[in-house]
């Protein structure tokens, strides 16, 4: 399978399908929308996606949403191995190192990170796109 830069435009279109043939389920009682900005990038000083956790689906998409609950903001590496390792405690770690700085509502971001384990379906999709990451 062919790789993709983290966060590339091309990683993104292939995480959108992936999604679709995984599933992308999320704690039903989380209602969070987070901006992320990522620093020191290959494709420029930054990128900007958002993600959220809504009605129990989750989503990851290029650039801000409008109606964020919080910003977080991170190097390249920090968020490929958040996003990648499968490791739930990676942002917490990364937070306690200081590698990740959250403006807007801690509270909410802290009880949808220990919202959760990822279903038989997020385990697949987590698989699918470490197989794509370069």
């Amino acid at each position: 399978m062919t790789k993709h830069a983290f966060l590339s435009d091309e990683w993104f279109a292939i995480v959108e399908r992936l999604v679709e043939v995984h599933g992308a389920d999320a704690p039903g009682n989380i209602d969070v929308v987070t901006n992320v900005v990522v620093t020191d990038t290959p494709f420029g000083a930054e990128r900007h996606l958002h993600m959220s956790s809504r009605a129990g689906r989750g989503h990851v998409g290029i650039g801000h949403a409008d109606d964020a609950d919080a910003t977080v903001t991170t190097d390249y590496e920090t968020a490929r191995e958040m996003f990648t390792s499968g490791d739930p405690t990676a942002a917490m770690q990364a937070f306690l190192a200081g590698k990740v700085r959250i403006q807007g509502d801690l509270a909410k971001m802290i009880a949808a990170q220990a919202a959760g384990n990822p279903t038989a379906s997020n385990a697949a999709l987590l698989e699918a796109v470490q197989g794509i990451t370069e």
